[in-house]
């Protein structure tokens, strides 16, 4: 269901084991998320993101724009 996390995944040499750890949750829980049998919660969407330095929108393959939106300044 979620191609893109498999594939971030690998070109960073990464097991699922791996990511994880960085996840802090099982190995058993991360790959549910990336054949979709569950639904990846929104904290985990940031997480992945900031770990791969790249936007939720393509992680969910709505974007082929690897480089994250820029952060709004704060006042």
């Amino acid at each position: 269901m979620y191609p893109m996390l498999r594939a971030l995944r690998e070109d960073h040499g990464w097991t699922q084991t791996v990511l994880a750890q960085k996840l802090n949750m099982s190995q058993a829980g991360y790959s549910k998320y990336e054949t979709g049998e569950n639904d990846i919660p929104t904290a985990i969407f940031i997480q992945l993101a900031e770990i791969y330095q790249t936007s939720i929108d393509y992680l969910l393959g709505l974007t082929n724009e690897r480089k994250p939106y820029p952060k709004k300044k704060q006042k």
